[in-house]
C-alpha cells in the first residue's frame, strides 16, 4: 500500500507522532499524494502490528501523552523492497472528463465555463506548487541536509509542475473546440 510505505519512508527520515506525520505529509508530498489524519493514524497502527513500526509513549505536563512511532528493521527491510519493486500502471480517473464525455445536451456556454473554472483552478494550483511547495521543499532538504533528496523531492515537483502546464495547454486548446461545437440538439421525447 503506498499510504503504508509512504509512512515508512518519514519514519526513516525521524520517529514521529501521527500529528507529525500529518504535518510533514501536506508540507512534502501532498501535491502528488494526500492523506487524511485518520488514514495516517490507522496505517501506524497496522505498521505496528505488522511490526514495521514500533510506538512509545511520550509522557507530557499540562498535554495529553504523544505516541511517537519509529522503524523497525522489519520496516525498513520492507521500505527497501518497495522502493525498487516496480509498481502496476494506474488507469487515469478524471471525474472533470466524464462530465465533458456526457455533456451533449449542454451548450457549449456551460461547457466553456467549466472550462474556465478548471482552468483558473489549474493556474491556482501551478501557483501553489511554485511557491509554497517549492518553500517547503526547500526549507525540509535544509533541515534534512541530504542532497539527493532534494533532488529527488524536485523532481516530484517538477512533475506536478510539468503536469498542470500540460493540463492548462490541453484546457485552453480544447476551449477552442468547444466554442465551435455544432449546435446543441435537444433530446427527442420518444
Amino acid at each position: 500500500m503506498p499510504l503504508e510505505h509512504a509512512i515508512l519512508s518519514f519514519l526513516e527520515f525521524k520517529p514521529m507522532s501521527g500529528y507529525d506525520m500529518k504535518k510533514f505529509f501536506d508540507q512534502s508530498v501532498a501535491h502528488f499524494w494526500s492523506a487524511t489524519q485518520s488514514h495516517i493514524y490507522k496505517s501506524l497502527e497496522g505498521l505496528e502490528k505488522k511490526g514495521w513500526a514500533a510506538a512509545h509513549v511520550i509522557q507530557q505536563e499540562g498535554k495529553p501523552n504523544r505516541k511517537e512511532y519509529q522503524l523497525t528493521n522489519e520496516g525498513r527491510a520492507e521500505l527497501r523492497r518497495w522502493l525498487v519493486t516496480p509498481l502496476p500502471m494506474e488507469p487515469v480517473r478524471q471525474a472533470c472528463l466524464i462530465q465533458i464525455f456526457f455533456s451533449h445536451f449542454s451548450s457549449n456556454e456551460e461547457i466553456a465555463a467549466l472550462f474556465e473554472t478548471r482552468m483558473k483552478d489549474i493556474r491556482e494550483q501551478l501557483h501553489i506548487l511554485k511557491t509554497v511547495a517549492q518553500a517547503a521543499i526547500d526549507e525540509n532538504a535544509k533541515q534534512v541536509g541530504i542532497e539527493r533528496a532534494r533532488q529527488l523531492w524536485q523532481i516530484t515537483l517538477d512533475y506536478g509542475i510539468d503536469y498542470y502546464e500540460f493540463e492548462l495547454a490541453w484546457h485552453e486548446k480544447t476551449l477552442k473546440t468547444i466554442r465551435n461545437l455544432p449546435p446543441l440538439t435537444p433530446p427527442q421525447n420518444s
